[in-house]
């Protein structure tokens, strides 16, 4: 069986060993999810990359203090939504937006129906910035990520309760401000 056939707990417990190869299967598997959080959670590309890296390097520096080798994606999942909002804490009010971060849909024979779809791209990504962190990583958490609300709720240091009172304010002011788009 080679390492990529290996499920996360295995290769957890060998990179705690000092596999590298392990690690790097880990990474491989998640670092693509924790950039898209960071990155919608950020709303600046430069800022997701340092995310991601960051997360890694700490996760690989403090392997051997993770209790339980299958909680490892959760544990990236929280160290990316805590270094996010570290960050968001960081930030003076930001005027410029990152318009290049919606992903571009196919223009080949509807270019009528890629400029609609563009502007509501823009305009979800406009009101996710407006939502406070919290929501927004919850809300990301959900929607994009798939996670469980018991999940959400360890990832964001709250309970399951707290977690769905924040992703319903969350899809109520995503609603209102999605109406045009309807």
């Amino acid at each position: 069986m080679t390492t990529t056939e290996l499920d996360d707990a295995t290769l957890v417990g060998r990179a705690r060993e000092g596999d590298v190869r392990a690690y790097e299967q880990l990474v491989l598997r998640y670092q693509a999810p924790m950039f898209r959080l960071a990155v919608k959670m950020l709303n600046h590309r430069g800022d997701a990359e340092d995310v991601a890296q960051e997360v890694f390097l700490g996760a690989w520096r403090k392997l051997a203090q993770l209790q339980d080798d299958s909680a490892f994606v959760g544990w990236l999942y929280r160290s990316t939504a805590n270094r996010c909002l570290n960050v968001i804490r960081a930030r003076r009010p930001q005027a410029d937006v990152d318009l290049e971060l919606a992903e571009s849909p196919r223009t080949d024979g509807q270019p009528e129906h890629a400029a609609q779809v563009n502007g509501q791209l823009e305009a979800l990504n406009a009101a996710l910035q407006q939502l406070t962190p919290p929501q927004r990583v919850c809300w990301l958490l959900r929607e994009v990520h798939g996670r469980s609300y018991d999940e959400m709720a360890e990832v964001v240091g709250v309970n399951p309760a707290a977690v769905r009172g924040r992703i319903a304010r969350a899809r109520a002011q995503l609603a209102e401000v999605m109406k045009p788009w309807r």
